[in-house]
């Protein structure tokens, strides 16, 4: 580890002690438990991709019968 000044000592401190404050009353770690379960992308976002996918299949499917 590179040796620290004692000014770049007390800005880590310092920082420490926010970041510490803000996990304390700030808001909590999801953790993975939390996260079972849930889809990661909008229910829009879902429905739009199958919009696309299914849309260029029956696409496929007209130009094989036409």
């Amino acid at each position: 580890m590179a040796v620290q000044t004692p000014k770049q000592r007390l800005a880590n401190q310092k920082f420490n002690k926010k970041v510490e404050q803000n996990r304390k009353y700030g808001k909590k770690k999801v953790s993975k438990k939390d996260k079972d379960g849930k889809v990661s992308i909008s229910k829009y976002w879902v429905g739009a991709l199958l919009f696309l996918l299914i849309g260029g299949g029956v696409l496929e499917l007209l130009k094989f019968i036409i």
